[in-house]
């Protein structure tokens, strides 16, 4: 027979038994569907890893204070990072685009009769341009500021809204710790993470917080964009070679301050997800599994109970390759017509959890590639079996079958 002849054919059987064939194919849907929707899932972690780390400012490098151990038990807070670490950083290391030092505490806020604890950020005006983080009204620190250790604050929307609701700030003052500050800036929302708010803070002067508020030499981190994301590990090779030289650091001793890349953080971030999102889709394929299981067995009944029509087609001239093409299509057009039912429904889904469950699905054509291929491969490796048994069958046996 000719290849549409056999396909027709195919159908033929197929709804010849609808219940049977329906059932036959609900694994082979359910397995495709569950597939795309879980990598739909997947993509959109992995979007949304991108953008809630990107929020917080591209090419970064943050240099911290490290902890001294006595073997795996920490001994106490180490305090080695200065101002002047900061600047040696920004004027000797080359490749650098800012350089913004901050002293950080949570401390108790107050205006007139409410209150709030919330983060203070003692920084530096390019602190705002390393993070990304823009302000929406008013200005935010300028070197004056820090100059002069101003008493000047600038909120983040969260701690804007726990102090003065729906109403103004701009203008008014708050008291940290007991002292008073003038607001002269509104931060834009950035948006709670799974482990931080960032508008859940309030930015002063860093030169204020050190000596004015928080009376410390150290700073507790300091904020570094680097030119080009090509140029991290050399720049961060270069800031490790240099701290260790300014803290006189004996080679083999551990460093007493620590670099974090960003784009390590990504990667982790990202690989966590990916895991993620193979372990569902494993999950998935199982589906598939039983679904080809339950192919081979229809496909071994229906060689059973057409041993007789297929006696009668050698009889007539059918070669046995033709019977084994005829019921590894048959096997295909199972299968695959589950595979696009399957394709449908994951689509569906990924966009149902989209819109109802509020997380984001990114439906891409590989994964609406790689579930029709799933379902190809089902019937063939499936299908091949009960193919080849009929086509092994002997035609004066088959004939001679009631």
């Amino acid at each position: 027979m000719l290849f549409w002849q056999v396909i027709k054919v195919a159908f033929r059987g197929i709804l010849a038994n609808k219940l049977r064939t329906s059932l036959t194919m609900l694994g082979i849907i359910i397995g495709v569907g569950a597939i795309i929707a879980m990598l739909s899932l997947g993509e959109g972690a992995k979007k949304q890893v991108l953008e809630s780390i990107s929020r917080f400012g591209t090419n970064l490098l943050k240099v911290r204070p490290g902890t001294p151990r006595m073997g795996h038990i920490r001994t106490g807070a180490v305090e080695t990072l200065t101002m002047d670490d900061a600047g040696a950083i920004r004027d000797k290391i080359w490749g650098i685009k800012a350089v913004s030092p901050t002293v950080s505490n949570m401390s108790q806020v107050k205006y007139t009769s409410k209150n709030a604890t919330t983060l203070i950020t003692g920084t530096t005006p390019l602190f705002v341009e390393i993070n990304n983080f823009p302000v929406s009204q008013g200005n935010f620190l300028d070197d004056n500021d820090v100059k002069l250790m101003k008493r000047v604050a600038v909120l983040g929307t969260t701690v804007k809204e726990k102090l003065f609701g729906s109403g103004p700030a701009i203008g008014e003052e708050i008291k940290i710790e007991g002292q008073s500050f003038l607001i002269i800036g509104l931060m834009s929302s950035k948006g709670q993470t799974s482990w931080f708010d960032p508008d859940d803070q309030i930015f002063i002067p860093v030169t204020t917080s050190q000596r004015r508020l928080f009376n410390q030499d150290f700073v507790n981190d300091i904020n570094i964009q680097v030119e080009s994301l090509d140029d991290i590990p050399r720049v961060k090779e270069g800031i490790d070679k240099l701290l260790r030289a300014r803290h006189r650091i004996s080679p083999g001793v551990e460093s007493d301050f620590s670099i974090r890349d960003f784009t390590e953080m990504i990667a982790t971030m990202q690989k966590t997800s990916q895991t993620f999102t193979i372990l569902l889709s494993g999950i998935a394929a199982v589906s598939l599994l039983v679904g080809g299981i339950g192919v081979m067995n229809i496909m071994l009944v229906s060689v059973t109970e057409r041993t007789r029509e297929i006696g009668i087609r050698m009889a007539v001239g059918a070669r046995r390759k033709d019977i084994m093409r005829q019921f590894l299509i048959e096997a295909l057009v199972i299968t695959v017509s589950g595979g696009i039912i399957g394709i449908g429904i994951g689509v569906g889904l990924g966009t149902s959890i989209s819109y109802f469950g509020e997380w984001e699905t990114i439906i891409t054509p590989f994964s609406i590639g790689l579930g029709f291929l799933f379902s190809v491969l089902v019937g063939l490796v499936f299908g091949i079996y009960p193919a080849r048994k009929a086509s092994l069958m002997d035609p004066i046996d088959a004939l001679r079958y009631e």
